[in-house]
């Protein structure tokens, strides 16, 4: 190792240096996202830091990032004009500067992400891995494993090292998809040493008993499969992604029966599986709430203030949209809109495009779908991992911005001789 460290000139020894310190750093920061059991979080101090410290030396915004960026900080201006129209301010600028810095997250994600894409790998490793701990913690919960378990769950439904089920489950999507594609993609060989990993993030999903997950996830699956059979032309590998999806759904399926037959899984579970719960359709449940709310958003179109929608019906809006009117007003709303429809758009024309970072793109993006779609029914602006997902699908798109701007030198020169050599045949 010495003697290939000095045949290395010293600019190429600090660069290796300083990548391997970057992508340690961030694989901490992303590997403390799955602890959130109290607020500041612990990922929340340290992105903090580490976003301050990488923009003292040089944090790059690539040009087509910038949607990302402009978009969310005109979202939080709404925010701020919706906050004029309280009475009584306690808790918004605090609520506001959490959903500030979330945004600085996503867009600290797609600036690193961008510059070196190898960032990509450090990410979804440190996000399996945070995934895989705090869903044995969920389970351990769940099952009452050791003494003080309990904490790790919340309405007898596990919680993991997050405040939530409704949280914690949709935060397991995106690992679950990630091993789900490395297993499909992958040797046959390394499917066992995938399959253990998969089955405990898949236990966590189904412990969390959150309905918004289950269905995420299996919508998010039917997506994934679906990209890879259309991504490639071949015969062989669109049997191969048939056949390992339905050995996938096959074990999957068998873990599920067998867990159901545990003692209060099942009645769990059917009360948790009925489509209607009687929350959502209450006199001012949850559906009577959005009519009640998108109605108010016409006769307040500043809004009427971060959090002020919950205090006036016992319940906060449990949908995104109306999280929007309600908390950043319409200047909030049609952002937070465009960017849905911009990063849809955007990742959606490169999706398919064979990069090196395209596995990490697929799995982001079709997590981000599912996301999206929970959002009509729960509020999503305040989860960190829905703003980690916007930063690594908007990385991936200034990646191919950058990767076609380098295309374009090599490209004009040969198009230049064509031309000239036509002319000189004339």
């Amino acid at each position: 190792m010495s003697a290939v460290t000095h045949e290395l000139p010293p600019a190429a020894v600090n660069a290796k240096l300083i990548a391997l310190i970057a992508s340690g750093a961030v694989f901490l920061g992303i590997f403390l996202s799955g602890f959130v059991i109290a607020e500041p979080a612990p990922y929340d101090l340290y992105m903090a830091g580490l976003i301050v410290v990488w923009a003292l030396f040089g944090l790059r915004i690539s040009r087509a990032a910038a949607p990302l960026l402009v978009l969310l900080v005109i979202m939080n201006i709404g925010g701020m004009i919706s906050m004029t129209q309280m009475s009584d301010i306690t808790g918004a600028p605090l609520y506001l500067s959490v959903s500030l810095f979330l945004a600085f997250t996503a867009v600290f994600v797609a600036s690193v992400t961008s510059v070196q894409s190898s960032l990509y790998r450090s990410i979804y490793l440190a996000y399996v891995m945070s995934a895989v701990l705090t869903s044995l913690l969920g389970i351990a919960g769940y099952f009452h494993a050791f003494p003080g378990a309990e904490i790790f769950t919340k309405y007898d439904r596990a919680t993991g090292a997050f405040q939530d089920p409704n949280v914690f489950g949709p935060f397991l999507v995106l690992p679950g998809i990630y091993l789900l594609y490395l297993m499909l993609t992958g040797p046959v060989s390394r499917m066992p040493l995938l399959a253990v990993p998969l089955l405990i993030i898949t236990a966590g999903i189904f412990f969390s008993f959150s309905r918004g997950a289950w269905g995420m996830f299996g919508v998010s699956v039917i997506l994934l499969t679906g990209a890879l059979f259309l991504q490639s032309a071949s015969g062989t590998f669109r049997l191969r992604v048939v056949v390992m999806t339905i050995a996938a759904i096959s074990l999957l399926v068998i873990a599920m029966l067998v867990i159901l037959q545990l003692p209060g899984v099942s009645e769990m579970f059917s009360s948790r599986a009925q489509l209607e719960q009687s929350y959502d359709t209450a006199r001012l449940g949850r559906f009577a709430r959005y009519t009640i709310g998108f109605q108010m958003a016409l006769e307040h179109p500043l809004g009427i203030g971060p959090l002020v929608f919950g205090t006036i019906f016992g319940e906060d809006t449990h949908d995104i949209w109306l999280k929007m009117l309600m908390d950043y007003g319409w200047l909030g709303f049609v952002s937070f809109l465009a960017l849905t429809c911009w990063t849809i758009a955007a990742g959606f024309r490169i999706l398919l495009r064979d990069r090196p970072w395209q596995p990490y793109l697929l799995c982001a993006y079709v997590a981000f779908i599912g996301n999206i779609g929970l959002g009509t029914f729960i509020d999503i602006d305040h989860w960190r991992h829905v703003y980690l997902l916007l930063g690594l699908i908007w990385g991936a798109i200034a990646l191919e911005y950058r990767h076609q701007r380098q295309l374009r030198p090599v490209a004009l020169p040969a198009q230049a001789a064509g031309f000239l050599g036509g002319k000189s045949k004339v």
